[in-house]
Parts: structure tokens; sequence; C-alpha cells
């Protein structure tokens, strides 16, 4: 048997042996390297964008509502001039579409404004990016309409998100306005306001990326902020709705001095609020590296018995994927907002819908939504059809669907469920306390990595929807397009990589397999 002494003599001799028996042919094969390399970057280069012209494309398709419905009545245009009643200045609705259709950048600057607010971005969708799908090669169904049963059915749940914001996640079960909820719902109290996905429904609310601890290291940071006093809603009377629509300037949002971790809607809505774009996704990796969750099976480098992962299947390569992928969906559900879908915002259609009530306007609404139980405790208690908002700005100022935090939460979690194996258990999982000050132990079902990221998805999601300012169907399509944007990022990734691999598996939030 070798020697560890013999073999390490034995190298060191065949090294000492490599410059004077092959001097040229290293030299040679250093300088080949060399020279070639800019070539092999261009034909690189050029196969991934080989990749993407060759992909299926589908057609766009709006669902019809700006040429069916008169003054543009069932599309977003908030930050326009609106008249008495709150519909669009049908002129300055034109001079946004002459822009859209010309893309001449010039042509944004005439778009009428009579507030502070400012359109957000309609330009984007022009832009092209260098990683991943075009902006335009991907699509959305078309939306709801506007006087459809399902569109009637999604403002029937917003209207009892805004009046259980402050229940907490834990008191679902056993509180009475959720089971009036459920019940008009036709859903089950554990059930309610969550996503579709397996993982959305297992164990807690709250996904455990959004309660543990954060590690910047060497700095581990707990996820407790500043969230909205209980009660306090916002865009409830119909001058300032009005206001608001025109771009008015909100008044200032107050905070609660005791931070607290998430426990309810009203903490779910202030956390997106204020968080920046993969800020829950960059949270999750440092979080999953923290507990040791390990790789998914198919990295290169999860059998290597002599090589770690690094710069390539690595931390700073998944950090840089997160981003890169977040930002190409980004790009392409701007270009479905701005480009093809133009929806209104649940804030919107609430104010059509009071001034329907009061017989100042009249529009074609699904007898369901006038007849809801959920309508007629929003009039008890609020006073009016509007869609209180958690937010003093409401919406933000571009169209509704799909909707951008479910897009890029979507595309986060993809690029985790492709570097992290779906199947570990979660360890030590935890809920937040009543009041939101403390974390206790969760004891009931394992949860799974991948199911917690489909949860961190949904979460984030929803908080929009809890905040008054997404439909449903705004973060169904958003995680749609956010999952199929990160995969195709994924999919060029094996296109510029120098380690054989197997390809990556996870699944997708519906439960179909992906191979990457």
């Amino acid at each position: 048997m070798t020697s560890r002494r013999d073999l390490l003599r034995t190298g060191a001799a065949l090294v000492a042996t490599l410059p004077t028996t092959f001097p040229s042919l290293l030299e040679g094969a250093a300088q080949a390297t060399l020279g070639d390399r800019s070539d092999d970057v261009y034909k690189t280069r050029l196969a991934a964008a080989a990749f993407e012209r060759d992909q299926s494309s589908s057609a766009q398709r709006a669902n019809g509502d700006e040429e069916a419905l008169p003054r543009y009545v069932g599309m977003y245009s908030k930050a326009l001039p609106h008249n008495d009643v709150g519909e669009v200045e049908p002129e300055a609705y034109a001079f946004l579409l002459r822009a859209l259709r010309s893309g001449r950048p010039r042509d944004f600057d005439f778009i009428p404004r009579i507030g502070e607010l400012k359109l957000a971005n309609p330009q984007a969708g022009f832009g092209f990016t260098l990683v991943g799908p075009d902006s335009a090669a991907l699509s959305c169904p078309p939306a709801p309409r506007f006087s459809s049963a399902q569109q009637a059915a999604e403002m029937i749940e917003l209207y009892w998100q805004a009046l259980a914001r402050d229940v907490p996640f834990d008191e679902y079960d056993a509180h009475p306005l959720i089971a009036r909820a459920a019940k008009e719902l036709g859903r089950g109290p554990a059930t309610l306001f969550r996503s579709s996905g397996a993982g959305s429904a297992t164990g807690p609310y709250v996904s455990q990326f959004l309660l543990k601890d954060i590690f910047f290291a060497p700095l581990a940071i707990d996820q407790k902020f500043q969230t909205a006093p209980a009660g306090r809603d916002h865009v409830d009377g119909f001058d300032h709705w009005l206001d608001i629509q025109n771009g008015g300037r909100p008044h200032d949002l107050t905070l609660v001095s005791a931070p607290c971790y998430v426990r309810n809607g009203r903490d779910l809505a202030e956390y997106v609020h204020r968080d920046f774009t993969y800020q829950a996704a960059l949270s999750a990796a440092l979080i999953l590296q923290r507990m040791g969750a390990p790789v998914n099976p198919g990295n290169p480098y999860a059998q290597s018995g002599g090589q770690s992962a690094f710069v390539t299947f690595g931390t700073p390569f998944l950090l840089y994927l997160i981003a890169t992928a977040t930002h190409a969906a980004l790009m392409a559900c701007w270009y479905q907002k701005w480009m093809v879908h133009r929806r209104l915002r649940p804030e919107e259609f609430g104010g059509r819908l009071s001034t329907h009530l009061a017989k100042r306007a009249s529009y074609p609404f699904d007898s369901t939504l006038l007849e809801s139980a959920a309508l007629a405790e929003t009039l008890r208690v609020r006073g009016s059809a509007l869609l209180s908002q958690a937010y003093p700005e409401g919406s933000p100022a571009h169209p509704a669907y799909p909707a951008g935090h479910a897009v890029v939460s979507a595309a986060g979690t993809t690029i985790l469920k492709a570097f992290f194996d779906e199947s570990f258990i979660v360890p030590d999982p935890v809920v937040a306390s009543e009041d939101g000050l403390s974390l206790r132990r969760f004891d009931r079902a394992p949860l799974k990595v991948g199911g917690e990221l489909d949860k961190l998805a949904a979460n984030i999601g929803m908080g929009r929807n809890f905040a008054g300012i997404h439909w449903r169907s705004d973060l169904e399509a958003g995680f749609r397009l956010g999952e199929d944007v990160a995969i195709r990022v994924l999919r060029e990734m094996h296109i510029a990589s120098h380690e054989p691999f197997s390809g990556l598996h996870f699944h997708r939030r519906d439960g179909t397999p992906v191979a990457v």
C-alpha cells in the first residue's frame, strides 16, 4: 500500500518533469486557451440568444374591456385627470395609449397629469434584458372582465380581507368574522386567504422565512419591524378617494413604536409596503444557509470529494441569480401591465361601485357582488362601498395585472428551490405570538423547504391583497410568470456553465416537476 509520503514524493517528481519534458506543449495549450476564449465567449452568448429566440411565444391578449366599456371605466387610470364621478378624462387616456403605441419617450411626457403622482415607469416594457427571456416573450391570460362573476368574487374576497386585517392568523379557526367570510367564499377557515399550491396550505399561515432570524454574517437580525396601528385604514371618503385618483399627495403613515413579527393581514401588508424587490428571497437564502439546508442533489458539486462550489453553483452565484431572475421577471411584468392589460386597481373598482350605488353613474356589475354579505358588512362598518386601503396613498401608479410582488417572489423562490433540497425539513419551526412580540414553537406537521418557499411567495403576494391594492388573479398570473422567467434564466445558465451536471430538479408551485 502506498504511503502518504510516497504519494507526495511521486507527485512532486512528476510535476518536476513537466517543464522540461513538455514545455512547448504546455505553453502552446495556454496560448491556445487564451487565444480562443474570445470566440468562445461570442459563441456562448449567441447560443443563449438563439435559445431564447427559439422558445415558443404566446400571443398577447387583453380582456377586451378597453374597447367594450365606454369612457375607459374598466381600465387603470390613476394619476391621470378624472371627472367628478371618478372617470378618467378620455383625452388624457388617449394620450397614454398614444405613448404606449408609439414608444417615443417624448410622448410619455405629454400625458396629462394634475397631481404630484407620476406614472411608474411605463417605458420599461420597451427595454431589453441580456439574461433570460425578453419582456414580451411570455404572456399572461386575459384578466377577468369588469362585469364578470370572477371579478365580483375577487372583490368580495378583498372586502373580507380589508375587514379582517387585524384578526391574528392563529385565531382564524374560531373568529366569527372569519367564519362569515369563509362561508361566503366557500372555503374553510384554515385555507381562507391562502394562495394555491400545497405548500401555501400546509402549517401556519406565515412562512418560516418571514419569522426566523436573518444572518447577515456576522450579524443576526430578527424579523421584527414597525407595523401600522390596528384599525387605521385609508382612502375612506369619496372626495379623498377622488383626490388620490387624480394624483393628490397622501397624508403620512403613522407606525406603532414597538416592532413585532408578522401575525395578521395588516402586518403582512405593511411588510410588503416598504420592502425592496427581492428582499424576501435574499433573506430566505441567508436563512437556508444558516440552518444548513443541503443543496439541490443535482448541483454538480454535491458529490464532489475534492471541490466545493463558490463562484459557480455556490453562494455568490445564488445571490447573483436571485437578483438577475427577479429583475428579468419584473421587466416581463411591466410589459404585461402597461403594454397589454392595463387592468384597473381594486380601489378604482370600489370607486365605480360607490358611484353606482349612489346612482351618480351606472356600471355593469355582476349581481353576486351587489347582493354579497361582504358588501353589506362593508357598508355597515365603513359607510361606503369604497375598498379601504392599508396605505395612505392607496395603490402604486401602475396597472394591477399581473402583480409585481407576486412575479418577483415567485422568480426568487424558484431560484432557491433550484439551489436547495426541497425535501429538507425546516428545523425548529415557529409562529408569532398573538401580540407579535415573540415567537413560540410550532410542533405539529413537519414543514419542508419547498413548501415554505411556496408559502413565502404566497405571503408576499397576498400581503398586497390585504392592503387592498391587488386582485387574486393578479397574484396567480404573477406567480406563473415569475416561475416561467426564472426557469428560462436557469436554462441559460446551463449554456454558460463549464461543469457537467445532469440537471437541477424541483417543482413548480402547482406540483409540476421541473428539470433544468
